[in-house]
Parts: structure tokens; C-alpha cells; sequence
């Protein structure tokens, strides 16, 4: 499937999943800001992958992103972010919320399986009781040391030490 084509509104996405319920298919979603795209976002996004039948990556608009990570933020535009994301062969659609949390989409959507990065604990990822009300699962994967947006920013202004090489975690 073409990258653009991967990426969806609400509606469209709505009607995918649907399709895709119907033939018995268990979604997997995740969400974030994905601002500057890193070897940590690569691992995370096919780990989650592998926990269901496709991937549902909810990522957060421009004015969304600034709002939770401050004024000079995002890095990278939203349709740029969202092209790079649709481009991983682990994620099969990518939908845009402006809203600061995606409780509205997982209403809409109601994943079976609901995935966060390691840094969230169970009880601290957003909408897991709504996920879980409905006998959804709620899981976490691990982060891989030393990759993180933060940082790569921080050096980059020089107010890091470099990266490190090797990103084995």
C-alpha cells in the first residue's frame, strides 16, 4: 500500500477498521507526537506491530504537539511526520488528532490491544480504563536506551553529549 494511502481521517479509518473487524482481524493502537523520528520510535512501532493484526498510529497535529510539548515544538511539520510514519512497514494506517489526548479516538475506534512506550506505566497510560471497560488489553514495550527525541535535541543545540553510537538496549 502506497504511503499516502495510509494515512487516514476519522472516518475513513472508522470504516477500515470496521472492514477489518469483520473479518476477524485485532487492531493494535498506539499514539504520540513522533517528532523526530528515531531508532527508539522504529523499535517501539514493530514491537507493537507484532502484538496484533495491523497498526493504528495516532499521532498528535501540530497545534496538539506545541500544546504538550511547548511553542517551539513540533521539529518536523505534521504531514511530514505523518508521511515518515505511514513509510515503516510495521505501521498500516496513520490518523491526525488535534485533541491533547486520544481518548475520542479510542472511543471511536475501541482497539483490542492499546500499546505505550516502557516510560508510561499500565496505570499511567491514557484511556486504559476505557480500553479495559471494554475487555481490551493494555501493554507497554520497553524503550531502547539512550533514543530519545529530547536528546537528540539537546544535541543538536549543544547542550548534550554526543549520541551514542550504539543503540543495542
Amino acid at each position: 500500500m502506497s504511503t499516502r494511502k495510509k494515512i487516514l481521517d476519522r472516518a475513513a479509518l472508522a470504516s477500515e477498521v470496521a472492514r477489518r473487524r469483520l473479518a476477524g482481524q485485532r487492531m493494535v493502537f498506539t499514539n504520540g507526537c513522533f517528532d523526530l523520528l528515531h531508532v527508539g520510535h522504529a523499535r517501539y512501532l514493530n514491537e507493537a506491530r507484532r502484538r496484533g493484526d495491523y497498526l493504528v498510529v495516532a499521532m498528535n497535529s501540530d497545534a496538539s504537539t506545541a500544546r504538550l510539548k511547548g511553542p517551539e515544538r513540533p521539529i518536523v511539520p505534521q504531514d511530514q511526520r505523518a508521511r515518515i510514519l505511514a513509510s515503516f512497514a510495521a505501521v498500516d494506517y496513520v490518523t491526525i488528532f488535534d485533541e491533547d489526548d486520544p481518548k475520542p479516538l479510542l472511543r471511536l475506534l475501541r482497539p483490542e490491544i492499546l500499546v505505550k512506550g516502557g516510560n508510561y506505566g499500565i496505570e499511567g497510560v491514557v484511556g486504559r480504563e476505557m480500553v479495559e471497560a471494554y475487555g481490551g488489553a493494555v501493554l507497554t514495550v520497553a524503550l531502547t536506551e539512550g533514543a530519545s527525541t529530547t536528546r537528540l535535541i539537546e544535541t543538536i543545540l549543544g547542550k548534550s553529549d554526543a549520541l551514542p553510537r550504539d543503540y543495542s538496549g
